[in-house]
């Protein structure tokens, strides 16, 4: 059986008060009312984490960081190495977000030695996939989707990705209400699941989580996560209220 996973991203939102606030909310949230074994995974900027890990006492609930440098350490002002991220308890890390990619240039040649850098940290990689509207458009996100996957992931091993976990994020739909349909979603999830066995066999595609992410909501969680290749969410705006949040990790039937 793959993890099912639903991961907050609170992007450049919440002051630290804020912040600990949310995480204190989502946590008990989740003691009182959440009866199964999805991990729950918070995402805050990188001034939370520690304080923001101290709250989250309760072993499917796990933190996470949005970012890290390709290098172990060195003279790069403003930036975050993987090894600090894990010393301030950061179990997972997102690598490719479409807003990096975007607004910071990020390729998968750099995403695959932040990826690297990641592992050897210990983190756990989510690693983001996912075309623009123009490239749905002009039905070509299959082209984009394989050139990401395999342009980022194809210089490790199986055994390397153990702990790797995908995101599918149709840049058309991240932040803007729209949302990729079930069956679009499950598509392009098979479709990625179907590259991982070809690069690295089938036993392997069968235990990476590919997470969806686009607007997940309370509303549209539940038929989503119901496909068979769809193993959570990588949830943007919906994580930032905890009563939200809560309800879309309750979405799995």
């Amino acid at each position: 059986m793959r993890k099912k996973i639903v991961a907050g991203n609170w992007k450049m939102n919440k002051s630290f008060e804020e912040g600990l606030a949310l995480a204190s909310e989502i946590v008990n949230f989740y003691k009182d009312e959440v009866h199964s074994d999805v991990e729950a995974v918070l995402i805050p900027p990188f001034i939370h984490l520690v304080s923001v890990g101290r709250l989250l006492d309760h072993p499917h609930v796990q933190l996470g960081a949005q970012n890290c440098h390709q290098e172990v350490s060195g003279a790069y002002t403003g930036e975050v190495s993987a090894a600090m991220l894990s010393s301030a308890g950061a179990q997972y890390v997102i690598l490719g977000h479409s807003e990096r990619r975007q607004y910071f240039g990020e390729e998968e040649g750099l995403l695959a030695k932040k990826i690297r850098t990641a592992l050897a940290a210990g983190l756990k990689p989510i690693y983001c996939v996912g075309e623009t509207k123009e490239e749905r458009e002009d039905n070509r996100h299959f082209d984009v989707i394989e050139s990401q996957v395999e342009g980022a992931l194809s210089v490790f091993s199986a055994e390397e990705l153990k702990t790797l976990v995908i995101a599918y994020e149709p840049v058309w739909a991240i932040g803007t209400g729209l949302t990729a349909s079930p069956e679009q979603a499950q598509e392009v999830h098979a479709f990625i699941r179907n590259l991982l066995e070809k690069r690295f066999g089938a036993s392997f595609s069968q235990l990476v989580p590919i997470l969806y992410g686009g607007s997940v909501n309370p509303t549209n969680a539940a038929e989503l996560f119901s496909k068979r290749d769809i193993d959570g969410g990588l949830v943007g705006g919906a994580s930032l209220k905890s009563r939200d949040f809560i309800n879309i990790i309750q979405s799995f039937v």
